[in-house]
């Protein structure tokens, strides 16, 4: 019985591939990305006797170009955190957007703004932003640098305000309301005479009762 071939080729990446490995890795992919993409890209080369003698050397140059990424990953995360970039686009009246705000816009916001070039992956928003206002945007960078910046988006259309509530009053209904109420309570000027015509009722029962 023959033994089934393996369907990925065995390789060494020449450069960090996302998803695959990172420069002096040994890593494996199907036949047709690395033929397609790998090869021809110069990302990889095919593992052998001869070309393992190259790991060693790329695991340290690597190494050297991780420190190097990593300090300027915290450099721009430094200087992105005070920073407010401002957008404008299209809205209505409401502070609705015509659309929304894209991880993509978000590239080249900062691209065109900060001349900062990162990448659609580089940018952790879990869904657009689809109104006006002032909101944090998280990024993060290479060597899984956090670095946070606020972004203004403004409408070209002017967002009116709500208009408070006005309560109407129905004065003739007010009026009637106040009169009830001052019918149903005693005035102290009454409750003496109240007080008198229930003894005199009292008395007069009592003589009837007695007759």
């Amino acid at each position: 019985m023959k033994q089934k071939k393996s369907s990925k080729t065995q390789l060494l990446l020449l450069e960090d591939v996302i998803n695959l490995g990172r420069k002096g890795e040994l890593a494996s992919a199907k036949p047709g990305f690395v033929r397609n993409y790998l090869l021809p890209q110069k990302k990889a080369v095919i593992a052998d006797r001869r070309t393992i003698r190259m790991q060693e050397q790329l695991q340290s140059e690597r190494a050297v170009q991780s420190a190097n990424d990593k300090k300027d990953s915290q450099a721009l995360a430094t200087r992105l955190k005070e920073k407010t970039l401002t957008t404008k686009v299209k809205n209505d009246s409401q502070g609705h957007l015509y659309g929304s705000v894209t991880s993509s816009d978000i590239v080249k916001i900062l691209e065109d703004q900060e001349s900062v070039t990162i990448e659609r992956k580089n940018v952790i928003l879990p869904k657009p932003f689809k109104t006006v206002g002032i909101f944090d945007v998280n990024l993060r960078l290479k060597e899984d640098v956090e670095a946070t910046f606020k972004l203004r988006i403004e409408g070209e259309t002017k967002v009116q305000e709500p208009k408070p509530k006005v309560e109407v009053v129905d004065e003739e209904q007010e009026e009637a309301s106040l009169e009830a109420a001052e019918g149903s309570e005693d005035t102290p000027d009454d409750l003496p005479m109240r007080s008198e015509l229930e003894k005199e009722m009292k008395d007069e029962l009592e003589e009837r009762s007695k007759e």
